[in-house]
């Protein structure tokens, strides 16, 4: 008659009865291996391989890589680029700060010709239709070129490009610390 090497019951068969390992075997060898991730299949480059890794941290676990977060700073103008700048993993990337400052920066240009432009108007205005007819031309013409701006930005940043606007771009540099 066998026993259980394990719990000491005496058993018949393979398996004991009481708590399930084998009979006659080892306890350490019948305990069942810890569970192992198979390896990647061996016909993936060496890029895909390292997907399989787990993330280290920082931008990587958030699932936002460096360029998009980039040309996020840009979407809402001061909103996000405010927001990238207090939000603990990508305010220490300096190329972040870099677009959060220049969208910040892009819009309170923005802001500010609008108004540059409300006040002339308003003074036009005394001038019969002058001052609405600059206004029709004035107001879209900014708000376009403000647009196009807009738009461009986004795009080189998601392209990993930097590119440095004129007057703010310099400013923006200084304060991201770059």
């Amino acid at each position: 008659m066998a026993f259980c090497s394990n719990c000491g019951t005496e058993g018949q068969g393979r398996f004991c009865a009481k708590c399930g390992s084998p009979i006659g075997a080892d306890p350490a060898a019948s305990a069942p291996p810890p569970h192992q991730a198979p390896p990647p299949p061996p016909n993936y480059s060496q890029q895909q391989q390292s997907n399989f890794a787990p993330p280290s941290g920082g931008m990587q676990a958030t699932g936002l890589t460096e360029n998009m977060v980039s040309a996020l700073c840009y979407l809402l103008g001061l909103l996000t680029g405010i927001l990238f700048l207090v939000l603990a993993p990508y305010n220490q990337s300096r190329l972040i700060r870099f677009h959060a400052f220049q969208s910040i920066f892009l819009h309170l240009g923005m802001i500010a010709t609008m108004i540059a432009i409300m006040a002339v108007t308003s003074i036009l205005h005394l001038i019969p239709f002058v001052g609405v007819m600059i206004s029709f031309v004035l107001y879209p013409l900014a708000g376009l070129a403000f647009f196009v701006i807009w738009l461009a930005a986004m795009y080189k940043a998601y392209n990993n490009e930097r590119w440095v606007l004129p007057i703010i771009g310099p400013i923006a540099e200084a304060q991201a610390g770059s």
